[in-house]
């Protein structure tokens, strides 16, 4: 029977049923007071599909082409801070699925399992996001460490010279790494499902920093980045690069210039800035200053099937997924997950067909 997803909307309702406020308004929260969130979805729910009919669709494909790959999905797994606090095992169900499905899974600098067991759960099928933070000098190490655990591409995140204020989750008391105080008593109490697993599994740590050399300081600044260190990172990285963060033309044009394989507009799921732009807004106008051969992907706010197809239909050509994904988990573990992810496939799927298209290329008009 299930566990009664049948909509991204029906695993955040789940979750927050069975996360401790703190975890869920972490994993839900956005910037300010999550205007620019509001904003997102209002664009993306104001953007139609064109209904086609009597076109032969019986065969369709969800598959797209993805770094001279083929992704099954088009969509892949975003990289995200702290995955096992949605549930112990979070990161490696996020791998298996990945692998499974080969579509990237994005490993987080911040991910609560360490780059390597993931790239070995998934496959091959990872992604490493970079924080540039401090001086850089610890950044550079991870970037080595990823590149001898067999990484392939390597993903700048560009949007958090400083880490952005999100009440509901400062309201918790929330921190990275995880603390526990009398606060935080409270609120697990009333979770005891989350709170035992999570006992007898261990506290989540951030886990690529358990490496001599590098003490992570959540809160330190990230604003030293500049072209010089992209410039650095791109001498230094042979693999695929990535950037990600991207919601301005010109920046867009310029990463192109600098080398840089794809750039990935996104809002980092409107947690940063509250005051801008919803990515989708933008995309089209991204990619016709890029150029249609240039590799676009899109990130933030997808919620449906519909929601991908409209990014595509706007420029992108491969999509990732976020906080849903860790609802799923939290509301069912693994099999939540797999429940959320077929869903999306069939709402994908069956929009294609009602559109009249059998993939999702050509880039639909």
């Amino acid at each position: 029977m299930g566990l009664g997803i049948h909509s991204s909307a029906d695993a955040r309702r789940l979750a927050r049923k069975r996360l401790p406020w703190m975890v869920f308004d972490y994993i839900d929260g956005a910037a300010g007071a999550e205007t620019g969130a509001s904003r997102n979805r209002e664009a993306f729910d104001a953007i139609t599909l064109r209904p086609r009919i009597l076109r032969d669709v019986s065969e369709r494909s969800l598959a797209v082409p993805l770094f001279g790959a083929t992704a099954k999905a088009p969509f892949g797994i975003s990289p995200m801070g702290m995955c096992n606090l949605s549930a112990p095992g979070a990161d490696l169900m996020l791998a298996r699925l990945a692998a499974r499905e080969h579509v990237p899974l994005g490993v987080s600098t911040v991910a609560s399992t360490a780059m390597e067991p993931l790239i070995e759960a998934a496959e091959g099928h990872a992604w490493f996001q970079l924080y540039f933070s401090g001086n850089g000098e610890g950044t550079f190490k991870l970037v080595d460490r990823a590149k001898i655990a067999g990484y392939q591409t390597l993903v700048l995140t560009v949007d958090v010279p400083e880490v952005g204020r999100r009440p509901r989750e400062l309201r918790h008391g929330f921190t990275m790494p995880f603390k526990i105080g009398p606060r935080q008593f409270v609120d697990f109490a009333l979770h005891p499902r989350w709170s035992l697993n999570t006992l007898f599994k261990g506290r989540p740590e951030m886990a690529n920093f358990e490496m001599d050399g590098y003490d992570f300081d959540r809160t330190e600044s990230r604003s030293r980045a500049n072209w010089d260190t992209l410039a650095k990172l791109r001498q230094m990285w042979d693999g695929n690069l990535v950037v990600k963060g991207v919601l301005d033309v010109e920046d867009a044009v310029a990463l192109k210039s600098a080398g840089v394989d794809a750039i990935q507009v996104s809002s980092h799921g409107s947690r940063q800035l509250e005051s801008a732009p919803a990515p989708i807004t933008v995309l089209s106008e991204i990619k016709a200053a890029v150029g249609a051969d240039y590799p676009l992907f899109f990130d933030s706010g997808l919620r449906s099937g519909e929601d991908v197809i409209k990014a595509f239909d706007q420029g992108a050509e491969f999509t990732f997924l976020g906080r849903i994904l860790q609802f799923a988990i939290a509301a069912g573990g693994e099999e939540g997950l797999h429940e959320l992810w077929h869903v999306l496939k069939t709402e994908t799927s069956i929009a294609l067909a009602q559109i009249g298209q059998t993939s999702l290329r050509p880039t639909l008009k």
